[in-house]
């Protein structure tokens, strides 16, 4: 299982604009999270793995929002019940980070990566960091060099 360390070297050896900001305390929500980095909650990341035909992806989007399974049915052109949540302990085994303290980079295998079109409203977002104490602060432009994702619409509208 991966830690912050593993992530700052990562950060490190890729050269990546991003910083770890550590001993939050206890920010188990992401209106927690918030508070105690005074942002708005919509600036909280969650990085989730879905199954899409049995295929991992990640998917980047607001902490706050569920994202749409049928949006990403819609894209794939695939139905509903071909996208599916990875259970935690298949997070871990493809991201290597456990439910919960997920960042947006830097993960044990590399996958396609599908983020949120409204991130593109913020110049800085806030994602996990390694554990449930650790976030990580990232330019939204970053996120896209670094992963060059599918940009798309998440959300219920």
């Amino acid at each position: 299982m991966f830690k912050p360390e593993d992530l700052a070297r990562y950060i490190q050896e890729h050269r990546i604009h991003a910083q770890l900001i550590t001993d939050l305390g206890d920010t188990p929500t992401v209106p927690a999270a918030a508070a105690a980095l005074g942002v708005s909650p919509d600036q909280i990341l969650k990085t989730l793995l879905f199954y899409i035909r049995r295929q991992p992806y990640v998917v980047i989007s607001h902490g706050v929002e569920p994202v749409s399974v049928r949006a990403l049915a819609r894209h794939f052109g695939v139905g509903k019940r071909q996208v599916k949540l990875a259970r935690p302990e298949q997070v871990l085994a493809e991201l290597g980070y456990p439910v919960g303290g997920v960042p947006p980079i830097g993960h044990l295998h590399p996958h396609p990566v599908i983020m949120a079109a409204s991130l593109l409203d913020y110049e800085v977002v806030f994602g996990g960091g390694g554990d449930a104490r650790t976030m990580l602060r990232i330019p939204v432009q970053e996120l896209l060099r670094v992963h060059g994702p599918v940009v798309m619409p998440l959300f219920r509208k």
